[in-house]
């Protein structure tokens, strides 16, 4: 092949599912074509929204080159590693996967994406924090491109009521690196038809943004919620008089969400033990034991239990929420379907205890409740009934202390701080990883059974540990391999190399 004859201009797009890739490689085939352009676009589609992007993949050639060349040109179906000069990602995820397949090099690839998350299926399951570092995504895509400008596109879109490709395809104009003008871009999209005032107003923002006329945005400052001094109600301001006296200024800010989120799951007697529990703890305080057990003790207190599920379903703010994600207009009816596969075990939990006992142990009542509950159903939270349903079972909520599943994570709660309290006479580094070992236990169903498992495999350690220099950093160890996989085979090894 000639170097110095025409070259196709190669555009690659990675979108997910429902952000308008389709549209975008159709925007960039319309203004080639309109400017004197052959265009040739293909797609792959992904498994799902986030098992896998589409890819768009274009190429364009100058017709003008091939009519002096006196045939077509043979452009290609798929991108080919080291050989693209434009790369569009609706999400910096799929930035990093372009990067990881080959497809950004830094000889000839500009680099244009969007730097908000949509986490990932395997980021959303791992047992652990399974997100991805985000700034060591940006930091690999910046070395692996030629150029790369990036910004978030969604919240660009959000605010002028448009979707993500129309801040790409400003993104792409503003970068310079293809032969049309402003006008041409602009033209295309009034072309398409379809909420061109907004596409416009998200066009043009991407375009300013990615030439470099508004200096990148400042990563937001989350701010601690105010502490407020006074309550109007008589018990939560007996909470706060507790917080402020007896326990250290450095602590107040962590104890404070606590109680925020005890008081809104059960009510104020009960974040009122949770201050019993934290103060007995602060008697032998060494390496911030407090504070630490501060956080997981709230978390494991306010567990998910199918009472805490039908209220948070059943809010006003999370039907808000709702409505703002879909962008629903004043004219559209929104219809919201719960997918619940409540089991045996989690109707005994929401019993009282004597009888949630007695239904795990009987016969024909829970073979045939059993059966009842072995396939999942669909609630519409948006009816009346389905509401009213889920409302009724959030309104348990002054019934909960009595319910098995209270009785058996109070208990659990409880051997744990007694392990705490007696490791942190002795060996204050163990107590802190023993506090650290709640973080096993988390989540609903299934999710939470294996969390409890792994965390009792990993407390029966606690006496073989018991008197050993490395007790902490073994602990650790086994803590983290737990969290590794969910089928226990770093646990296995990690027990096998600790001696146990």
């Amino acid at each position: 092949m000639d170097p110095n004859s025409p070259q196709p201009i190669k555009i690659a797009i990675l979108a997910m599912g429902g952000e308008g890739g389709g549209v975008l490689a159709d925007w960039i085939v319309d203004m080639a074509e309109h400017a004197g352009h052959i265009a040739q676009t293909t797609s792959v589609a992904g498994v799902a929204q986030r098992t896998g992007a589409t890819i768009y993949y274009l190429e364009l050639f100058p017709r003008a080159a091939a009519e002096a060349a006196g045939a077509e040109p043979v452009l290609a179906l798929i991108p080919t590693p080291g050989d693209v000069d434009v790369l569009l990602a609706s999400e910096l995820m799929e930035a990093g996967r372009a990067v990881q397949r080959g497809l950004v090099t830094p000889d000839r690839t500009t680099l244009i994406a969007s730097t908000h998350r949509v986490y990932a299926i395997a980021e959303k399951t791992a047992m652990s924090d399974g997100r991805a570092d985000a700034p060591q995504i940006e930091a690999a895509c910046a070395a692996a491109a030629q150029r790369f400008v990036r910004f978030d596109m969604a919240a660009v879109s959000e605010q002028h009521g448009s979707v993500i490709s129309a801040v790409l395809f400003g993104a792409l104009c503003g970068s310079g690196v293809l032969p049309f003008g402003r006008d041409a871009f602009e033209q295309t999209i009034r072309r398409g038809g379809v909420g061109i005032q907004a596409s416009l107003a998200a066009f043009a923002e991407g375009a300013t943004r990615a030439a470099g006329e508004v200096p990148p945005e400042a990563a937001p400052v989350t701010e601690a919620k105010p502490i407020p001094a006074a309550h109007p109600n008589a018990a939560m301001q007996a909470l706060l008089q507790r917080l402020h006296s007896q326990f250290p200024p450095t602590q107040h800010a962590v104890l404070a969400e606590g109680l925020r989120r005890l008081v809104d799951y059960q009510d104020t007697a009960y974040a009122g033990l949770y201050l019993d529990r934290l103060q007995a703890l602060a008697a032998h305080d060494r390496e911030g034991l407090t504070a630490e057990a501060a956080r997981h003790l709230a978390l494991w207190m306010s567990y998910e239990d199918t009472v805490r599920v039908a209220d948070l379903k059943t809010r006003a703010t999370r039907f808000e929420r709702v409505r703002d994600e879909v962008k629903l207009a004043p004219d559209q009816l929104l219809q919201i379907n719960e997918f619940m596969h409540p089991r045996l075990q989690e109707i005994c939990d929401t019993l009282p205890a004597g009888l949630g006992h007695w239904l795990q142990r009987s016969g024909a009542p829970r073979r045939w409740l059993e059966r009842l509950t072995d396939r999942g159903r669909v609630v519409q939270t948006s009816s009346i009934g389905g509401f009213l349903l889920l409302y009724g079972l959030a309104g348990l909520r002054r019934w909960r202390r009595g319910s098995l599943r209270f009785a058996i994570e109070n208990a659990r709660i409880e051997a744990w701080l007694q392990a705490v309290h007696a490791a942190a006479r002795s060996d204050p580094a163990l107590a802190l990883e023993i506090v650290r070992c709640q973080h096993l236990v988390k989540g609903y169903s299934d999710t939470h059974e294996r969390g409890v498992r792994n965390f009792e495999r990993v407390m029966a350690a606690l006496p073989r540990l018991a008197g050993r220099s490395n007790a902490a950093a073994a602990l650790a160890r086994l803590r983290e391999a737990a969290l590794a996989d969910e089928h226990g085979k770093a646990l296995d090894s990690a027990w096998a190399a600790a001696a146990l």
